[in-house]
């Protein structure tokens, strides 16, 4: 069973930081893509950050320059730095790996963490 845990989000005023982490743990081989949703109440789910096992990154246009997502493979962690926050950032933050069905498989189950609360004051 593997199982992703998200820390705790916050409250935060327009302009400050937050960090944002999502651990691993279970029956892993390996950990191909891993990365970050949000949610903000009414809309869809979008993509926020996304990082490759060796490290290359994707960013959703609206966090470009102000977010950075991070891994560290050997404890199986995810990292979202969020600086220069906005309102518009509120939202439920989601992590996700994808994780190979079986030993050198090219076959991922995509696992998800519980979510945690962003909210940004003006």
């Amino acid at each position: 069973q593997v199982q992703l845990v998200e820390s705790a989000g916050g409250l935060v005023q327009a302009g400050g930081s937050l960090r944002l982490s999502c651990a691993v743990s279970g029956s892993i081989i390996s950990i191909n893509d891993m990365g970050w949703y949000r949610q903000a109440p009414g809309e869809q789910r979008e993509l926020v950050a996304r990082i490759s096992r060796g490290g290359r990154t994707n960013y959703a246009d609206s966090v470009k320059g102000r977010f950075t997502i991070s891994r560290d493979n050997a404890k199986n962690t995810v990292y979202l730095q969020m600086d220069s926050l906005k309102p518009e950032d509120t939202a439920v933050y989601y992590c996700y790996s994808n994780v190979p069905v079986g030993p050198g498989s090219n076959v991922y189950t995509s696992y998800w963490g519980q979510g945690t609360q962003v909210t940004v004051s003006s």
